[in-house]
C-alpha cells in the first residue's frame, strides 16, 4: 500500500541591493522507482528563470536555472505529490536474501562500487577503527544486522542538534564533539561502514514526521541518511538520527558520493558589494488524499 505525499520545499534569499543572479544549479525533484513514484511536481521560481534539465554523473534529475533580470529577492518554491511504497526491510520484516558478514563482493559489483568504498577521509580512518573497536560490538549473524547496530550505536552514543550553518562535519570531528546534524549523523555512518567493508553513499530528501507521533528528529527541513549496497538486497537505507531502516518516512531526491554533491540549491550573484541579507528554508511533508497539487508554475 502506497502512501500519498505532499512536499512543499520553499528557500527564499534576501539580498540588500539589486544583485544579478548567476545560474542556480537545484536539486529538487525524485526519480521514480518501484518503491516511489512522482505523481506531480512543480517548480515555481521568481525571478523567472529558464530552465534546462539534465542527469547528473550518479543520474539524479537536475535542473539549472538561468536569470536576466535584477533583483533583491530569490524565491524557489518545489511543490510535490509523491506516492511512497514500503520497502520488505522495514519494521521488523526480514528480507528475502540473507547476506553473511564478513562477506566479500563479487568482482563485478567491487568494481562497480569503488567509488563508494573508499573512505571521503582517509585520515579519518584510525579515529573510526577505534571507536568502532571500543563502540561497538559487531553482532556475527548477517550483514544486514550489522548495518542496524551500527546505526542504532551511532543514535544511542551521539547527540543530535540541528545546526544553521552550512557543511558537514567530518567523521573524526563527530565523534570528537559527540554531537551532529542528520547530515553528519550519516557521513559518519558512511564512513564507519566503509570501514567494515560496505559501500555507502549519501542521500538526501525529505522526512515525513507527522505520522504517529514517532517524535522523529530532522522534520522541517531537508533530511539526511544513508545507502548501503548489501549482496542479495542492493541499495538498503540508513536514518541513524533517528534508527529507521527503509521505512517509507524516508523520501529520497537524490543519491550521491559525498555530502558536498548533494546540496539542493547551490548558485551564486553579482553585485557592486551586495550582501546576501538572509537565507530562510522551509519545508512542509504531510500524507494526502489522491489529489493533484494546485499551485502555479513550471511543471518540473
Amino acid at each position: 500500500m502506497a502512501s500519498i505525499i505532499r512536499i512543499l520545499h520553499t528557500t527564499e534569499y534576501l539580498y540588500d541591493q539589486p544583485v544579478m543572479l548567476n545560474p542556480h544549479r537545484l536539486m529538487l525533484r525524485p526519480r521514480d522507482g518501484h518503491d516511489l513514484w512522482v505523481d506531480d511536481a512543480y517548480l515555481t521560481i521568481s525571478p523567472r528563470a529558464s530552465l534546462r534539465w539534465f542527469f547528473d554523473t550518479f543520474g539524479n534529475s537536475i535542473a539549472e536555472a538561468r536569470f536576466d533580470t535584477l533583483t533583491k529577492r530569490l524565491l524557489i518554491e518545489s511543490e510535490l505529490l509523491l506516492r511512497r511504497y514500503t520497502s520488505d526491510l522495514s519494521g521488523e520484516k526480514a528480507g528475502t536474501h540473507s547476506c553473511p558478514f564478513p562477506f566479500r563482493y563479487t568482482k563485478d559489483e567491487a568494481l562497480d562500487l569503488a567509488p563508494f568504498l573508499a573512505l571521503q577521509n582517509p585520515g579519518d580512518e584510525a579515529p573510526l577503527r577505534t571507536w568502532l573497536a571500543a563502540t561497538f560490538d559487531a553482532p556475527g549473524a548477517d550483514a544486514l544486522t550489522v548495518l542496524r547496530s551500527l546505526s542504532d550505536c551511532l543514535h544511542l552514543n551521539l547527540h543530535y542538534s540541528a545546526r544553521e550553518e552550512m557543511g558537514t562535519q567530518s567523521a573524526a570531528e563527530t565523534l570528537e564533539l559527540g554531537v551532529g546534524t542528520c547530515r553528519d549523523f550519516a557521513f559518519l555512518f558512511m564512513e564507519a561502514a566503509r570501514c567494515l567493508g560496505f559501500a555507502a553513499r549519501f542521500v538526501t530528501g525529505y522526512l515525513n514526521d507527522r505520522p504517529r507521533g514517532l517524535g522523529l528528529q530532522g522534520g522541517g527541513s531537508t533530511h539526511a541518511w544513508a545507502d548501503v549496497y548489501v549482496p542479495g538486497e542492493g541499495w538498503i537505507e540508513f536514518d541513524p538520527t533517528n534508527r529507521i531502516t527503509a521505512g517509507s518516512d524516508l523520501i529520497r531526491v537524490a543519491t550521491t558520493r559525498t555530502p558536498e554533491q548533494a546540496s539542493p540549491i547551490s548558485g551564486s550573484f553579482q553585485g557592486n558589494g551586495a550582501v546576501c541579507l538572509g537565507l530562510h528554508v522551509s519545508v512542509d511533508v504531510g500524507e494526502v488524499e489522491a489529489a493533484s497539487p494546485a499551485g502555479p508554475g513550471d511543471p518540473a
